[in-house]
């Protein structure tokens, strides 16, 4: 039963990834897993900033624990609340944002993950977790599942996103640093130009992995991007319409070069959507009524240097999104080739 779901699930997103016993593809097999390697010859020239890709939003919450602490993350009037054992369970209906696990993630064609990071208050060892309310997988797990997804598509580039730090001093930092080097290795790409950084160039250098690190430790090594470089302004709204107008807004003042830009077409619960909704959680109360709306605005945009670039969704498989975003690229005419980094 349980594998039936996960094939209609990924029915949802598109042709199923599963490759034939030779090695080999067929056209029946093609999917968003592959789509970087897919675009046409021009787009390979194109600063990846101008291209069109889909990223998801607390992409690592489709699991959290309601056995473990309160994250730190949280309110110490929330953390008193969460002694009940009711209240963990409906935290997790509005702490979980994601169906998807990273791979299924990947295998769908997302490339951009919204990541935050916690320590876990008591534990001996300087382990690192996902955080978002309740505490999630451990940060290493998450790591090795993407960099076994690079390892065998060579051609896809992703780009992770270091956002949130809770409870961590410069020895947890250390550590987790030390892990995303154990964990890519020589895929890691070092933060140079933005607007000389093409697939091919990432290609020829065999690097598919950008960091970006919210924290002034990033200056203390070359493959840690600085958050800056990657502006993510946040909506904060119920309302789709504020929601679009706002989209609308930060991508006209989006600076031309520099940097990439992050649309997060998303909507963020005030406490009274969550007193409404108490019982029906994040997905049923907020994100499934409007997400066709969502995908009707992002239909009708247009990637470049002043366009688009990465647009990142709640529950990625609820409507065809990473599919409709990475077709926004047939739009892109012939570029230019630009100097290497």
């Amino acid at each position: 039963m349980l594998a039936l779901r996960k094939a209609r699930r990924k029915l949802r997103m598109g042709t199923i990834c599963s490759p034939n016993p030779s090695g080999t593809k067929t056209s029946s097999e093609v999917c968003n897993a592959d789509w970087m390697a897919s675009l046409p010859p021009h787009l390979h020239n194109l600063p990846i900033s101008n291209l069109a890709i889909p990223g998801s939003h607390d992409s690592f919450s489709y699991w959290v624990d309601e056995k473990s602490p309160v994250g730190p993350d949280q309110t110490l009037a929330i953390k008193r609340l969460a002694r009940i054992s009711l209240v963990k369970k409906l935290m997790k209906k509005w702490s979980v944002t994601q169906n998807l696990t990273f791979r299924e993630q990947l295998e769908a064609g997302i490339r951009y993950f919204d990541l935050r990071v916690s320590s876990k208050p008591g534990d001996a060892d300087q382990e690192i977790y996902f955080i978002h309310g309740l505490f999630g997988i451990k940060v290493w797990d998450g790591l090795m599942e993407i960099d076994s997804f690079l390892t065998q598509h060579p051609q896809e580039i992703v780009f992770l996103d270091f956002n949130h730090f809770y409870a961590m001093d410069e020895t947890h930092h250390k550590c987790l640093v030390l892990r995303i080097q154990e964990a890519f290795g020589n895929k890691l790409c070092s933060a140079c130009n933005v607007e000389s950084l093409t697939l091919r160039t990432l290609w020829e250098k065999k690097c598919q992995v950008l960091i970006f690190y919210h924290c002034p430790f990033y200056k203390q090594y070359p493959f840690l991007w600085p958050g800056k470089k990657i502006p993510a302004p946040w909506a904060n709204t119920t309302s789709v319409h504020k929601l679009i107008l706002f989209l609308e807004t930060t991508l006209s003042e989006r600076v031309p070069r520099g940097s990439f830009h992050v649309s997060q077409a998303i909507l963020t619960p005030r406490v009274k959507t969550i007193a409404r909704g108490l019982v029906g959680g994040l997905k049923n109360t907020l994100v499934h009524r409007n997400l066709p709306a969502i995908l009707d605005w992002v239909k009708t945009q247009k990637p470049g240097a002043m366009g688009v670039n990465i647009i990142t969704s709640d529950f990625v498989d609820l409507v065809d999104f990473a599919a409709t975003v990475i077709k926004l690229n047939d739009l892109l005419q012939e570029g230019t080739a630009l100097p290497k980094c």
